[in-house]
C-alpha cells in the first residue's frame, strides 16, 4: 500500500485517486502518523442511495436565508479577546 503525506495528496488529488480507482488502496500520512485510508469501493458500489427531488419539490431559488441572528456580543471582539488570554 502507498503512503502519502497530506501536502502531497493535496497537491496531486487527482492523480492519487485515478490510482485508488484503480485499485490501489492509499495510506494518508499527518506528520508519518497515519490518519486514514482511502480504498476503492467494491465494485463501484455507492454506499448510499442517490434520489432526485420529487416535481413538487421547492426550487433552490425559492428559499429565503433565515434572519440575522440579534447578538449582544460581537463574535470578532470575543474571539480576539479569548486569543489574548492564551
Amino acid at each position: 500500500m502507498k503512503a502519502v503525506r497530506v501536502a502531497e495528496l493535496k497537491s496531486h488529488l487527482s492523480e492519487h485517486l485515478r490510482a485508488v480507482r484503480r485499485g490501489h488502496p492509499l495510506l494518508v500520512l499527518d506528520r508519518d502518523t497515519p490518519i486514514a485510508q482511502i480504498v476503492p469501493c467494491p465494485n463501484g458500489a455507492v454506499s448510499f442511495p442517490i434520489r432526485q427531488p420529487t416535481p413538487r419539490s421547492p426550487k433552490p431559488k425559492d428559499f429565503r436565508p433565515p434572519a440575522s441572528l440579534k447578538l449582544r456580543h460581537d463574535p470578532v471582539a470575543v474571539l480576539l479577546e479569548d486569543r489574548h488570554l492564551r
